[in-house]
């Protein structure tokens, strides 16, 4: 029997007001399973409403239409003490490490803000845990009396995670936590999530732009295109192979490392389109190598092609299950 999934989208869409009285449609009706224990990483370009979704799932970004399901329970309107509470268990971790801590307050308090206002904590059983986080993620509980701008961007980024895992969630949203961090600080913050997720059962969307960290860190792949999941796939499949020709071309930008022939270097052209108006058909055809008549009149249908595997594409590069 398939297990209840710990998050559920059933077609989220997210509009904003765009120039000239247009809407532009950030995300558009996305169905979406997350499991317990599993890291999902979500990938795809910049512009592509990948944050935007992230967001929404925990209703930073209220949703247009769609519902949210949390453990079953329909999270999409729910409001008040009920709210507060649930959303304990669902947390962030933001990509701008230098802009999403209040350079006013002291970490400590920055840290136990969500563990006073969402669990109710007393401030003693607080400072116990914002000491024991900081200890955690490598900066010492010393910290706790110093402000934001007396770190570098990766230790403000190990503080915004300690923030995030303050109210023990089960769940967290990590946006790019690492994009605005220098390469050699990249990799200790993965490693410190990577640690954190096994030590914790956390459940994690880690979404990114870089194929080549989300490698090392996520279970399955899910990539996104102009506001539509458009593969799912677990990391050993995807980076085997993609299904969906816009997969193909992600993965042709990152350098391999196992021996054997040089990959092909697919370069789309083009420009992302334009979000208020996505092209008919498949939203990719205008960028697609193999587009065909039908790819340029009818929207494909995300459907699975194999166990756990899924594609929204007339012509997957992976042969349906069975086929011959």
């Amino acid at each position: 029997m398939k297990p209840t999934p710990l998050l559920q989208l059933e077609g989220l869409r997210v509009e904003f007001a765009g120039s000239a009285g247009r809407r532009v449609r950030a995300v558009r009706d996305v169905d979406l399973e997350i499991f317990e224990g599993e890291t999902l990483g979500l990938v795809g370009e910049s512009g592509c409403g990948k944050s935007t979704l992230g967001r929404t799932m925990l209703r930073v970004t209220e949703p247009t239409a769609g519902t949210i399901r949390y453990l079953g329970l329909d999270i999409t309107t729910m409001r008040g003490t009920l709210f507060r509470q649930t959303r304990a268990d669902l947390q962030m971790v933001f990509q701008d490490p230098f802009g999403s801590l209040n350079p006013r307050r002291k970490i400590a308090d920055i840290v136990a803000e969500p563990l006073l206002r969402a669990r109710g904590a007393s401030k003693e059983e607080a400072r116990k845990v914002v000491d024991d986080l900081l200890d955690q993620v490598g900066l010492g509980r010393e910290a706790g009396a110093r402000r934001p701008h007396e770190f570098s961007g990766g230790q403000r980024q190990r503080i915004g995670i300690a923030r995030a895992l303050a109210p023990s969630p089960r769940f967290v949203v990590a946006d790019e936590p690492v994009s605005a961090l220098d390469v050699s600080i990249q990799a200790q913050v993965i490693n410190l999530l990577t640690d954190l997720i096994r030590e914790r059962g956390l459940t994690m969307l880690f979404i990114s732009h870089d194929l080549g960290v989300v490698r090392h860190i996520a279970d399955r792949i899910a990539v996104m295109y102009l506001g539509q999941i458009i593969e799912i796939a677990s990391r050993d499949d995807f980076f085997a192979g993609p299904a969906h020709p816009y997969g193909e071309a992600l993965l042709s930008s990152v350098p391999a490392l196992e021996k054997g022939p040089a990959r092909e270097r697919i370069e789309l052209t083009g420009d992302l389109p334009d979000p208020a108006d996505p092209p008919s058909g498949c939203t990719f055809h205008t960028r697609c190598r193999y587009a065909i008549d039908t790819c340029r009149t009818d929207p494909p249908a995300l459907r699975e092609i194999a166990d756990g595997r899924q594609v929204r594409c007339h012509l997957p590069l992976i042969p349906l299950e069975g086929a011959t």
